[in-house]
């Protein structure tokens, strides 16, 4: 091995180098996208669940503090990018936000999209069991490929649509009312339960797909339009995201907020949802950038069985049926099988 080696140019060297460091950084950051995704959904549940003394949380705070870790974070990121000089960093944001103001105002849909999406993934996990929500979410492929052919001009294949239908009947099979017989185990447990809306929690996340459909396609049109870092994107997505986000928890908790303050209800478990959900636009631009669809497939099917086995073992809110893993499979095949696809699709089978 070491003669191959020094045989080989320096080129070449370098080379293989790169390729082994690229694949170390796809399955790292795979990795890291399945604890953030599966920790994320799981300790938000939680949070919105737990018993506690005093009022609780308000999501709409906590909306606005991830946009706050999300403009410090890309700030850092762009100011490393930039030889660590505040004068390179003032520089870049004067040159691309303040002297471009209609290009940075294309960033103010997708971002009252996402703040809207954030607010209703608060609902959906204070309403849903971490694992009905989890598999009920991935309607966002079917979302996103719609508008992808709608806005972006995309072809699907074959087996893309089929991906489609069978993600569809999945979700359909993971909602469907049943009664199982239960155990006197699995009904007491049923009793200690978090209440919720079924209905409202459905709604929430039916709406928080059609949002992340729109919104990251637009996102990608504006990205593919522009050779902007996509950390001044986000700082431009994270400045309206704030302005909404603050809009929105005045209107709609100011008078709580002005009764017992802007942190009531907070503990450890609401300052780590709030830090998982600002990491998590980070953690899928490195997938983006590092891995391909088919392990992203891998990763979210990852999560999803993650989060049935933990919310039914830990959190304890979740009684599953022969339906719901009839529909989690499904799920988990449409997810690998839309992937599999963008790797083989030809000009020929594109409609």
């Amino acid at each position: 091995m070491s003669n191959s080696r020094e045989q080989m140019s320096p080129a070449e060297v370098s080379s293989q180098s790169k390729a082994s460091a690229a694949a170390k950084l796809k399955y790292v950051s795979l990795g890291v996208l399945v604890l953030q995704t599966t920790s994320l959904v799981l300790t938000m549940r939680y949070s919105r669940t737990l018993q506690d003394e005093g009022p609780r949380y308000l999501a709409s705070t906590a909306v606005v503090f991830t946009e706050v870790i999300k403009i410090i974070v890309c700030v850092i990121l762009v100011f490393r990018d930039h030889n660590c000089s505040m004068r390179g960093l003032n520089q870049v944001l004067k040159e691309e936000i303040v002297n471009k103001p209609l290009e940075t105002l294309k960033l103010a849909i997708p971002s009252g999209i996402y703040t809207l999406q954030n607010n209703l993934l608060y609902v959906a996990l204070s309403n849903l069991d971490a694992a009905t929500y989890q598999v009920t979410y991935q309607l966002k492929i079917l979302t996103t490929a719609l508008f992808s052919v709608s806005m972006l001009r995309k072809g699907l294949g074959v087996y893309q649509w089929l991906s489609l239908v069978i993600l569809m009947m999945g979700v359909a099979l993971v909602q469907w009312p049943s009664d199982p017989q239960k155990s006197p185990e699995e009904k007491g447990m049923e009793q200690e339960m978090p209440t919720g809306s079924q209905f409202v929690g459905l709604l929430a996340v039916l709406v928080a797909c059609f949002s992340s459909g729109f919104a990251g396609v637009y996102f990608e049109k504006i990205l593919k339009e522009t050779k902007q870092s996509v950390w001044i994107r986000n700082i431009q997505l994270g400045l309206f995201g704030l302005v909404f986000g603050v809009m929105g928890m005045l209107a709609y908790d100011g008078k709580r907020i002005k009764e017992n303050g802007i942190f009531q209800g907070y503990n450890k478990v609401t300052y780590a949802v709030v830090l998982l959900q600002a990491l998590g636009g980070l953690v899928i631009a490195a997938v983006i950038k590092y891995a391909d669809n088919i392990l992203k497939g891998f990763a979210t099917s990852l999560s999803i069985i993650f989060s049935t086995f933990i919310s039914y073992f830990w959190l304890a809110d979740f009684v599953p049926t022969s339906l719901f893993f009839l529909g989690a499979v499904l799920v988990i095949t449409a997810t690998f099988l839309y992937g599999y696809e963008g790797k083989t699709v030809t000009s020929s089978s594109k409609v």
